[in-house]
């Protein structure tokens, strides 16, 4: 009975028809707490930041989103991965920027952030690319991403002086790995469309070789901006997502949900170094929560 007084309340408060929730009272109460945290921040806090920090040591889960036979806005703060992380610091800053605390404007902001044009319509309707969560997210104005100026003396772009031509095939290439697309052959179709959407675009970021740089010369990427990992490996492209830190070494770090340690946690080793460590990382794309 709760679960669907709150849908009707939800359903009330803007979210789309289609819009079913997952949640457990500890998310919620979580939430509301946050956000009074957040109101009571003074002007020019970098919110981004603050609610990543708030998030560290969280435990690592993956596929937390994967959990009922038809898709629903899932809220789980208590477990994060990369993605989840990201999605909701930048649903708890709009809520913030709002003036709200109310746990219902938080959900329907998680909505826009993480649907297609903001709106749950189906398994299909989730940015499971992370380009498609850029293009989105920029048509609503919530984030823009970072380029480099046109003719740079130090190079086209620069930083940015790598591209990458997109090519996402990968959910519509291994349907078997994903549950709620596996045996829906409507939901594979739309799947493909997505990829079609998206392929072909030419997107810029900048390469590891330059991730040492000082910040002085790494100054297009500011503290709290979103960092999405640039892979080589074949259907997708970006393999892990987190928020930039300039750390007290002049060195740029990453806020992330990690796998390795099993939390969310700023990695006490540089970007640089970090991806040293993971040879199909070719370098990052800069998002800029607005």
């Amino acid at each position: 009975m709760k679960k669907l007084i709150l849908f009707f309340a939800l359903l009330l408060a803007g979210m789309s028809d289609a819009a079913a929730l997952t949640y457990q009272k500890e998310d919620s109460l979580a939430v509301v707490r946050l956000l009074q945290k957040g109101q009571r921040q003074p002007a020019g806090e970098n919110l981004v930041l603050f609610f990543a920090q708030e998030l560290l040591g969280k435990p690592y889960v993956g596929k937390t989103l994967e959990v009922n036979p038809r898709e629903e806005l899932a809220v789980n703060l208590r477990e994060l991965d990369c993605t989840t992380l990201v999605e909701n610091v930048l649903a708890l800053v709009l809520t913030t920027r709002q003036r709200s605390s109310r746990f219902s404007d938080f959900c329907r902001n998680l909505e826009r952030v993480r649907y297609r044009d903001g709106r749950l319509d189906g398994y299909a309707s989730r940015n499971h690319y992370f380009s498609e969560w850029i293009a989105s997210n920029s048509k609503q104005g919530f984030v823009s991403e970072v380029k480099g100026k046109t003719g740079d003396s130090r190079g086209e772009q620069y930083p940015f002086v790598e591209a990458q031509r997109l090519n996402c095939t990968y959910m519509s290439q291994h349907p078997g790995r994903y549950p709620m697309l596996k045996d829906d052959a409507e939901a594979l179709r739309l799947i493909k469309e997505n990829e079609r959407r998206v392929n072909g675009r030419t997107v810029r970021y900048i390469p590891r070789r330059l991730l040492g740089k000082s910040r002085r010369e790494l100054g297009a990427v500011q503290d709290g901006d979103i960092l999405a990992i640039v892979t080589k490996k074949e259907g997708l492209d970006v393999s892990h997502l987190g928020f930039a830190v300039w750390g007290t070494d002049g060195k740029l770090h990453l806020l992330n949900a990690s796998q390795i340690h099993k939390k969310v946690v700023l990695e006490p080793m540089t970007l640089e170094d970090y991806m040293k460590k993971h040879p199909t990382q070719l370098g990052i794309r800069v998002i800029r929560v607005k």
